[in-house]
This record gives C-alpha cells, structure tokens and sequence, in this order.
C-alpha cells in the first residue's frame, strides 16, 4: 500500500519537470542554432567569392596596361575581401583563392583566344601559358555564348576594330571557421566575371605577373 502510494505521488510530481523537457529539448536547439551559424557563414563567403570575381575583373579593366605589381595588389584586395574566414584547419593566413586575369581577344572564329593572362594564388602570381580561352569557368556555365562572344556573328564585340574583354575567375576552398561539425569537409567555391576595358581597346599585358 505505501509503496502505491508512493508511487501515485510521484506521478503528481511536477518539480523538475522543467529541467527535464529543456534537457530534451537542448541538443536539438544546439544543433539548429549552430547548424543556422556555419550554413550562414558559407553562404556569406560564397557571396564573397562572386564579389570578387566582380571587383578583380573590374579594377584590371580601368587600367591601360597592368604591372605585376598591379596584379599583386589586385590579389590582395581579392584575399581581404574574405577575411575573417579561414581557408585551413590549422592557419588563417595563407589564402586558398586562386585569381585568374585573362585578356581575351577574337581569333576568328565561335572562340575568343589569350592575348595574355596571370593566375595567383598563395600569394604568388605568374604567367599563363595557355592562349585557350576557357569556355567554362569554376562557376559553371559556358562563357562564349553568354558573356564574351557576340551570339549573331560569334566574334568579339568590338567598338571601332579590335576589341577585347577582360575575364576574371576565382576558385577558393571554404572551411568552416566556426565549429567544423556541421561542415566538416572543405566546399570549394567559384565564380566569374567579365568586363569590357574602359580606356582603350585591349590593356597592355605586364611584362611580368609578380611584383
């Protein structure tokens, strides 16, 4: 009899019930607040990537003719635009972003060719070698018939004679900064952008992409 009795009090207990239900309920919000955190973060610094893509192409095509000193500024203003964020487990100061400048002129045909380009990354820029154009990009998509072929006649479009688009393309690996729970594994990130130069027809290649 007491031991029903006892247990009948028990059953009309409620303290601690509070504490209970938020032990319950804990784990859950950690996971979704978190979870909002790292997913929010990537997609910030995706965004960045894009705007990058944007500002680099822009910055070259406003000069008449680019120094390896003007792509190394290039590249860091690119680096800068996605701090805070890590680009490694185990050090924040090197940069993952890879920036590549191409100077794409009509050959002709439903192709643009290099007339010149540099790639940089880790801090250290150089000459690319290659006079393909690329016609996709770490993006996605096909970079002749939307961006920098005239899709009637297939050639540059030029203003007056030769012309020429500048091509900027980036690809950078994202790790999460926050907890590396949610996102455990690197995503790698990238986008492109095209601009017409603004001074003259075709901006003059550095003699050297380092400076």
């Amino acid at each position: 009899m007491l031991t029903l009795r006892a247990f009948r009090r028990f059953c009309r207990d409620r303290k601690g019930l509070a504490a209970v239900e938020f032990a319950f309920i804990l784990p859950v919000m950690l996971v979704l607040f978190f979870g909002i955190v790292e997913y929010s973060t990537a997609l910030a610094a995706r965004t960045d990537v894009t705007n990058i893509a944007a500002i680099a192409a822009d910055l070259v095509a406003q000069d008449n003719a680019m120094s390896g000193a003007d792509m190394t500024n290039v590249y860091k203003a690119s680096t800068a635009t996605l701090f805070p964020y890590n680009d490694s487990p185990n050090s924040s100061d090197k940069s993952s972003l890879t920036l590549n400048i191409y100077s794409i002129v009509d050959n002709g045909s439903s192709t643009g060719k290099v007339a010149w380009g540099c790639t940089c990354t880790a801090g250290t820029c150089s000459a690319i070698t290659s006079t393909t154009a690329p016609t996709t990009t770490p993006g996605g998509g096909d970079m002749i018939a939307s961006t920098y072929m005239d899709p009637v006649t297939k050639k540059m479009p030029a203003y007056g004679g030769p012309g020429s688009v500048i091509l900027a393309t980036v690809s950078y690996t994202y790790y999460s900064p926050v907890t590396k729970q949610m996102i455990s594994a690197p995503i790698t990130m990238g986008d492109s952008f095209y601009s017409k130069p603004r001074r003259v027809q075709q901006i003059t290649k550095p003699t050297s992409c380092s400076g």
